[in-house]
């Protein structure tokens, strides 16, 4: 693989210039294919060996690269060397490189890219990420698919490099809007309903209760106590608020299944209704605790009475908020995991309140602080069903499945499906996180049903395409040819660019898991796709000599395991 190349690349230029291997590994890198027939497949980037403080101009380092270029020999490994714009250029000899590179993809699998030694020195961690969170007794709002999915795929990854991933869903099941929801269920709310379809009927009674509550001042003082009952334990109002709950998660649950998600832990901020008064406690204790003339508490993060840096940890009744639920479920997840890092996926809009969470943390002697870490991401735009704007992620599910049944069955070569309607969703689902993940996390983006399930270009639909094609080539020609190959069959210049693409699979699995961001693997992928589809139209197999049909079948069995690979950490279940 990839990270052999760069070692003996690495070993030569260590005794030219007296330094270790491993201080030179990460300024080799893979040269991503181009237009070009011939180009080289490893390039060191000369700047990166020069020290940062020294002023070198541009010339200079020419110099510099075509000087070291001079001192280095060309071996069994590296075919041709040459200079560049501020590097040296690397050609591996083409016979070992396909040998190489398909020996490994199969030997190595599932993992592929994993065992590269670009992270060969990185200690296995125990990670928490928490991700999805949504509202209980309401349904699974569209709002919460981007950090269902955007933390499936962190998790994914974290998980892939050998660390010990917790992934929690931390419930929003506290709080005032269940004083609403107990007093609206007592006025407008019905048994049979709740039971036969609970989500929906609790939407519909939290929508009613909302509205009378803003004309009605009686109502909203009801709500006021019902949530004080709650928190003082009243048997009455947690057994009405645990069946809310349990319904809740019931429903959940079956729309983690159809997104192919799970969770080791589903825990909530009822959780810490009391840990949130001993985070009181100390933070009093602290000195750090203040009160205001409304009578409720807070913690002057600035020091100096600057109110942007005011947060609110108490209501002037007692009860606890959101931020001080969150302090006590960090530092009760730290006790029982001992983490080395914990990860948040929320959206962008509460960037303020993890900074805060985090500084109190800071300021009530907690150091690990440091290690936890918030990913925000954007807000989705215009996700319209055809009866209009959607709320729920299941008329989106549903959508989608019922959209991609369409589209297949108006594509005359889709052959019969055992399972239409799982494909459908399947590749849809595809369809939607690759439109998701292709831009930078913190942009708000505009959905587009359209573009979500054009079958060319970079889709998601083209993705499951490819695959699937690749998957019937060796259902249809498997048997006979995948012993062995004969290297010197796959010289062509489309079989190479697919070799030299699959070179770089460690290089931007390393990227994405350096910043959390999907786009670098999306991007990959679908430039593979594009690679084997070309491939594909000129590399026939049938009627081509045993041999030849051999390597080229190794070839696409190659390039159908690294999409599948790649596909799994994204989330997507390949087709």
């Amino acid at each position: 693989m990839a990270c052999s190349f760069r070692r003996a690349i690495a070993c030569q230029l260590s005794r030219v210039l007296n330094l270790p291997p491993e201080n030179l590994i990460t300024s080799i890198s893979a040269v991503p294919i181009s237009q070009k027939e011939e180009v080289a497949d490893f390039q060191l980037s000369v700047d990166s060996l020069l020290e940062e403080d020294n002023d070198h101009s541009r010339p200079d380092i020419q110099v510099q690269a075509k000087r070291l270029a001079e001192k280095l020999r060309c071996d069994t490994v590296v075919s041709e060397i040459s200079t560049g714009q501020r590097t040296i250029n690397f050609k591996i000899n083409r016979e070992l490189l396909t040998k190489t590179v398909l020996q490994q993809v199969i030997e190595d699998g599932s993992k592929y890219g994993l065992k590269s030694e670009l992270f060969s020195g990185l200690p296995r961690k125990k990670i928490v990420v928490e991700f999805s969170s949504p509202n209980v007794a309401k349904k699974f709002h569209v709002g919460h698919l981007r950090s269902t999915i955007i933390g499936n795929f962190i998790a994914n990854l974290k998980e892939a490099l050998g660390h010990q991933v917790i992934r929690i869903n931390y419930l929003g099941d506290w709080g005032m809007q269940f004083g609403l929801l107990g007093t609206g269920f007592q006025l407008f709310g019905y048994e049979e309903k709740l039971q036969s379809n609970p989500l929906q009927h609790l939407f519909e009674v939290y929508v009613q209760v909302n509205k009378e509550a803003a004309d009605d001042k009686s109502v909203a003082k009801s709500a006021q106590e019902f949530f004080q009952r709650l928190e003082l334990g009243d048997v009455q109002a947690l057994s009405l608020w645990q069946k809310f709950r349990d319904l809740s998660i019931e429903e959940y649950v079956q729309v983690y299944k159809r997104l192919g998600v799970y969770f080791d832990e589903y825990s909530g901020e009822s959780f810490y209704r009391e840990k949130s008064q001993e985070v009181l406690k100390l933070l009093e204790s602290k000195g750090l605790l203040l009160k205001t003339i409304k009578g409720t508490a807070v913690v002057d993060l600035s020091g100096n009475g600057d109110s942007s840096s005011i947060c609110t940890v108490m209501r002037s009744d007692g009860t606890s908020l959101y931020a001080t639920r969150d302090l006590a479920a960090a530092i009760d997840r730290m006790d029982k995991y001992n983490f080395d890092t914990m990860i948040y996926v929320t959206d962008k809009g509460q960037k303020k309140h993890f900074q805060q969470v985090f500084q109190m943390l800071k300021i009530m002697g907690y150091d690990w602080a440091e290690r936890c870490q918030h990913v925000p991401f954007g807000v989705v735009q215009g996700m319209k069903t055809r009866r209009g704007d959607v709320t729920f992620l299941e008329d989106v599910l549903n959508e989608i499945q019922l959209r991609m049944l369409q589209n297949m069955a108006s594509i005359k070569t889709t052959k019969e499906l055992k399972n239409p309607q799982e494909t459908a969703e399947r590749v849809g689902l595809a369809a939607l996180i690759i439109q998701d993940f292709k831009g930078l996390l913190l942009s708000d983006y505009k959905f587009s049903w359209d573009r979500v399930f054009q079958s060319r270009g970079d889709t998601g639909v083209f993705l499951q395409y490819t695959h699937a094609r690749l998957h019937s080539l060796e259902e249809t020609f498997g048997c006979g040819y995948l012993n062995d190959f004969n290297t010197a069959c796959l010289q062509e210049p489309q079989s190479v660019s697919i070799l030299q693409h699959l070179l770089r699979f460690d290089e931007v699995l390393y990227k994405s898991s350096q910043d959390l961001q999907p786009r670098h693997i999306v991007s990959y992928l679908l430039t593979l796709s594009h690679l084997a589809a070309v491939a594909h139209r000129t590399l026939q197999i049938k009627d081509s000599p045993p041999e030849v049909a051999g390597a080229r079948l190794h070839l696409f069995k190659a390039v159908r395991s690294v999409l599948a690979n790649g596909m799994k950490l994204l989330g997507i279940t390949p087709s």
